[in-house]
């Protein structure tokens, strides 16, 4: 995953914008393979874990009726949590997270490993469905890596 998170920073560093993350189900595994190159600091001004509904609401304005009518793990949500953190952090580009990771949780309609990924560009924003299968780790890692490559296929120049 390093590579990937390096083709990231080196897009980011070429343009010269910055990049922000809002994360439920991978409760900062995107902002800590961030950190973890050296130099983040000028690219990578913060995050927000949103885990629960409440922190959706008020850090990424996400209203009420958007999580009763959609649920959290859905299209609106994902983009809405994009959105929300790149306003919030001031970034160029962002992205975000939420999902069911398991064991638990899951439904018919959203069994787990289902998985919305956001992003949020200066050409707007969009989002993308994962199914992913595994375990609770295997499911989180799988999204980090679907999440970063979203966005370098969005924002490649």
């Amino acid at each position: 995953m390093r590579s990937q998170v390096e083709a990231l920073r080196d897009v980011l560093v070429r343009q010269n914008w910055t990049i922000s993350t809002a994360e439920s189900c991978t409760g900062g595994m995107c902002a800590a393979a961030l950190v973890d190159l050296p130099g983040s600091s000028s690219w990578f001004p913060g995050s927000v874990i949103a885990y629960d509904n409440s922190i959706k609401k008020s850090l990424l304005n996400i209203s009420e009726p958007m999580l009763l009518e959609h649920g959290a793990v859905s299209e609106p949500v994902a983009i809405a949590m994009a959105r929300g953190v790149r306003k919030l952090c001031g970034t160029t580009v962002s992205c975000s997270t939420t999902g069911v990771a398991g064991p638990g949780g899951g439904t018919f309609e959203k069994p787990v490993g289902t998985v919305w990924i956001g992003i949020a560009t200066p050409d707007g924003c969009k989002a993308k469905r994962l199914q992913l299968n595994g375990d609770r780790n295997a499911i989180r890692e799988q999204t980090v890596q679907g999440c970063f490559n979203f966005l370098l296929e969005n924002i490649k120049a």
